[in-house]
């Protein structure tokens, strides 16, 4: 098997080639899926390696104290041949990784061989195709949590402890000083333990994550930000607990810490950072200064460890094991998502060169995983493989079945339309152009609350408000159903609608798992009904539209490029919700992958996207059947002054340019420009929902066929499913 390793006096990194761990009583045998590089841990263990002897002599003054103990014991020259002969040895690296139970030893019964399981320890969750884990240092993965976000398992644990240290209670405000891989997982469990969270970082890209993932605020630490936050959440007293998760030779941590931390106060110290207590700060205020031990409870006692003697519960309450599965059951629930942390994947025979660019600062990360050959499936509890190399993503077939038709309608009468959520976007993009549209009657506006509901029918003269769903959909007299509510609803109320007979308008995204799309599916051919619309507008645009009238047809491969400057999300924003709303991206992605689909005439057959830190910034390449490709770059850490939306598609020796839906050309052998539009940008909502009426007013075919929107759905749940393997994603069509 294959395992990294360093050679501490040269420094050396190497992938080799060593025996099989022997699967021994009281433990597993584990081959791992993934495993996590800490990007702050092993990076200090990997730069010290590269030093003179006499700056690892400086790095590691404890060290250096044992050696003057052994020459005073053994002398000079066998503490000299005992040194040099353990720096002069590879050395293992890692300690939290997910894997598959490939073999049980004798007295283990709590796992089977083929369950997903969490390990820890940093001699036996190592960066190695297979682990010997003795029972205390693993721990099951609950169904449905990713092998990729079970890997933080020793991380979220190391976090865990440290919050626990600082007895956090309902209410209290926190400091958390370092925004690194720990810091980040213990900004999210102080705010899922109901606190709230203050972030110092030098880093504004971290801070930014952060305030994304629960702090209330964070900031520089060299800044007045973070002290007028305190002060602000405080009153003025204090944080209750400063949690120090920095690292490096800086005082500061320790200085801000006294500075910003009420009377008796807790700081707890989890990371490895410089602690010359300033004695007067700390006296003054009576500072309670505590240590968070790694894991938790347990480490370092060789009894716990390596011979599975578990601590009584009434006396530990919370052991390492327990940590790690109380960290597990968190990520499966969704109260702490770690895969905004993951900056890069690397394929684990790319590990010296993925450390190199670590070390070298070329690759800026929070968390790194090593994905390994033939690694577990990702919501498996079965142990089965899959190949990383070509993950796929269903693309569902669209099946018509044959139930009972809609009921006829007079095309002279006026299309009644009802709405499922009146939020801003109902408010300021649909309902003003539908309100005044001769042939239209807004007949039902349904909400969740019955105020919004009011608000509605009074601005926009719906003939009825009501917060009941089943009713608006057995109301035969109800021609359109749109659906404008949350994205993790999307779904769900398009399936009803259809099966109730009803022409559908639901804005992007249609789905939000594959699951989701097969049960809209589902519905289309249970009810014989495929009414439906998804709201993909900016194909509908004029600008757009003239622009690729002036174009032209193609015959040769086209390459294109869109560039979407998102902008930053205000904080609470519930599109940050990844956990129950999907990503950003998700939600919106569709939009544009619509658009570039539009324009080259066909649907994608496959997906790569890759990402920077936290997901922020995502390159998108799509490639088509004839060749063609396009790449979306979704940015959200672009300038708020620089346009929106730019588009280039370059094909035939034409090049068709789109300026943010402001002015759009074509350079060939003429050049056309159009006019400077208006600040008011048609981004093509009016046109789409004059599409949708005439559809429904007259039996004709839907703006967009319904093949596509399946296609354009698929790709974009495909986006998240190439970030989380770092691999293409084919897009399977199946077969009716």
């Amino acid at each position: 098997m294959k395992q990294v390793v360093q050679n501490y006096k040269s420094g050396e990194l190497a992938v080799l080639d060593v025996p099989v761990p022997g699967c021994k009583p009281g433990g597993v045998l584990v081959r791992t899926a993934y495993s996590l590089i800490s990007t702050g841990t092993e990076l200090m263990k990997v730069s010290e390696a590269g030093m003179s002897m006499l700056g690892k002599a400086r790095s590691r003054p404890d060290q250096v104290a044992k050696v003057m103990q052994s020459v005073a014991a053994n002398g000079v020259p066998a503490t000299y041949r005992k040194v040099m002969g353990k720096l002069d040895s590879y050395t293992p690296l890692g300690y939290s990784l997910c894997g598959v139970v490939e073999q049980v030893g004798a007295g283990t019964d709590d796992v089977a061989v083929g369950d997903l399981v969490a390990c820890a320890g940093n001699e036996h969750a190592l960066h190695a195709e297979l682990n010997w884990v003795p029972k205390n240092l693993y721990a099951r993965v609950p169904d449905g949590l990713a092998s990729r976000h079970a890997a933080f398992g020793t991380v979220g644990s190391i976090a865990m402890q440290g919050v626990r240290r600082g007895e956090p209670q309902l209410g209290d405000v926190a400091l958390v000083i370092g925004l690194g891989l720990i810091g980040q997982l213990v900004v999210q469990l102080l705010a899922a333990s109901g606190v709230r969270v203050v972030g110092a970082d030098p880093d504004p890209e971290r801070c930014g994550l952060a305030e994304r993932l629960g702090a209330a605020a964070c900031g520089d630490p060299a800044s007045p930000a973070v002290e007028n936050a305190v002060a602000e959440l405080t009153g003025g007293h204090g944080v209750d607990q400063v949690y120090l998760a920095a690292g490096g030779g800086s005082n500061q941590p320790v200085e801000l810490a006294a500075r910003l931390c009420r009377d008796r106060g807790r700081v707890v110290d989890i990371g490895k950072c410089r602690l010359d207590l300033p004695w007067n700060a700390y006296y003054e205020k009576e500072l309670d200064v505590r240590f968070s031990r790694s894991y938790g409870p347990g480490r370092y006692d060789p009894e716990y460890e390596l011979e599975g003697r578990d601590y009584p519960i009434g006396y530990v309450r919370w052991t390492e094991r327990r940590n790690l599965a109380c960290f597990l059951d968190l990520l499966a629930r969704g109260r702490v998502d770690v895969e905004p942390l993951v900056s890069h994947t690397a394929d684990f025979d790319d590990a010296v060169e993925t450390y190199r660019r670590l070390k070298d600062g070329e690759l800026k990360a929070v968390a790194v995983l090593f994905r390994y050959p033939g690694h577990a499936g990702e919501a498996g509890q079965t142990g089965e493989s899959t190949q990383a190399e070509a993950p796929a993503v269903a693309v569902p077939a669209v099946r018509r079945g044959a139930g009972l038709p809609t009921p006829g309608r007079t095309v002279s009468t006026p299309v009644r339309l009802a709405f499922v959520g009146a939020g801003n976007y109902a408010t300021s993009m649909l309902l003003p152009h539908l309100a005044q549209r001769d042939g239209v009657e807004l007949s039902t506006v349904v909400t969740t609350t019955a105020l919004s509901a009011a608000n509605a029918k009074r601005k926009f003269g719906f003939a009825e408000a009501t917060t009941d769903l089943d009713a608006v959909l057995g109301d035969k007299s109800v021609d359109a159903v749109f659906v404008v509510t949350r994205h993790s609803s999307h779904a769900e109320l398009t399936r009803k609608a259809l099966l109730a007979g009803k022409s559908v308008f639901v804005e992007k995204p249609l789905a939000l798992t594959e699951d989701e799309l097969a049960g809209v599916l589902s519905a289309v051919e249970e009810s014989g009904n495929d009414r439906l619309q998804v709201g993909f507008n900016r194909r509908f645009a004029p600008l757009l539209q003239e622009a690729r009238k002036r174009f032209g047809a193609r015959t040769g491969q086209a390459s294109l490029r869109y560039l979407v400057n998102a902008g930053r999300l205000e904080h609470g924003s519930w599109y940050l919700r990844q956990g129950t709303e999907g990503s950003r991206f998700a939600g919106e992605g569709g939009h544009f992958i619509d658009t570039v689909s539009w324009l080259l005439d066909a649907d994608p057959v496959s997906v790569y996207a890759t990402a920077t830190s936290g997901n922020e910034d995502l390159q998108v390449m799509l490639r088509y059947p004839d060749g063609s490709t396009a790449t979306i770059s979704y940015v959200t850490s672009g300038p708020a002054g620089f346009p929106k939306e730019t588009l280039d598609l370059i094909a035939d020796g034409r090049v068709l340019r789109l300026d943010d839906f402001v002015r759009a050309s074509v350079y060939g052998p003429k050049r056309w420009v159009s006019s400077r539009l208006p600040k008011a940008r048609d981004k093509g909502q009016g046109a789409e929902l004059a599409a949708f009426v005439k559809a429904v007013r007259t039996g004709g075919p839907m703006p967009v066929p319904l093949e596509s929107l399946v296609a354009t759905t698929a790709a974009t749940l495909a986006v998240q499913a190439g970030l989380a393997g770092g691999a293409p994603v084919t897009l399977a069509r199946a077969t009716r």
